[in-house]
């Protein structure tokens, strides 16, 4: 699986999650097999990406896993917020 198909969901899914759209980025990099995607988001918005104990973040980070290991690899998601 591709590093931008995966930042592409990631990116598709949290804009839909949020209220500001627009402030939602995700840089991606690569250490290895694994692909690791920072998910950048509102200083409001972040609650609704974590969720309630993290339980949105978890089900984000669920999807990754299936996609990427469809294609044979591994990735690690964070959320970080917008200053």
């Amino acid at each position: 699986m591709e590093r931008e198909t995966l930042s592409g969901l990631l990116e598709y899914l949290a804009k839909s999650l949020v209220d500001k759209p627009e402030a939602v980025k995700v840089e991606t990099y690569r250490d290895g097999q694994l692909v690791h995607l920072d998910l950048i988001v509102d200083s409001e918005d972040i609650g609704r990406v974590i969720g309630k104990h993290g339980r949105v973040a978890n089900a984000l980070r669920v999807l990754l896993r299936v996609v990427a290991a469809r294609g044979g690899q591994q990735v690690a998601m964070d959320v970080v917020d917008f200053q």
